[in-house]
């Protein structure tokens, strides 16, 4: 892929995940698929997602950086959401909360093969803090 190509498809992905179409998934990840060292495969990736969804109702993949170098493909998520209870061992329980994801991705044969994340949780802490 180019890198044209792949930035065009990592952002059909973020619109597949913000309109929640599992079936559609099967386009941009691969059946093998790995997330920071855990062997998910589509169907995990899927419930994965479909959790995250549940726990965080108005969860929305915004898109800030974006660098392709075939076939890897890093991206800075912004996320400004509400999750229900607790996210990341944090009680946030319905407030408000702005973070950013570090992502980077491998691309084999046009889809996700393995994903490494890091979620910037000192962010919703210091907000937590703070009371803001």
């Amino acid at each position: 892929m180019t890198k044209t190509e792949l930035e065009d498809t990592y952002r059909g992905y973020i619109a597949c995940l913000n309109r929640q179409d599992w079936a559609d998934l099967g386009r941009f990840v691969d059946d093998g698929a790995v997330h920071n060292g855990r062997r998910l495969g589509l169907a995990g990736y899927v419930a994965m997602l479909e959790r995250d969804f549940d726990e965080i109702p108005d969860l929305h993949f915004n898109v800030l950086m974006l660098v392709a170098d075939p076939p890897y493909l890093a991206c800075r998520l912004q996320f400004d959401c509400r999750p229900k209870a607790q996210f990341l061992g944090l009680d946030v329980n319905g407030r408000r909360i702005s973070f950013a994801e570090n992502v980077i991705y491998e691309f084999r044969g046009g889809r996700i093969v393995e994903v490494w994340s890091v979620i910037d949780k000192s962010a919703i802490e210091a907000q937590l803090a703070s009371g803001n």
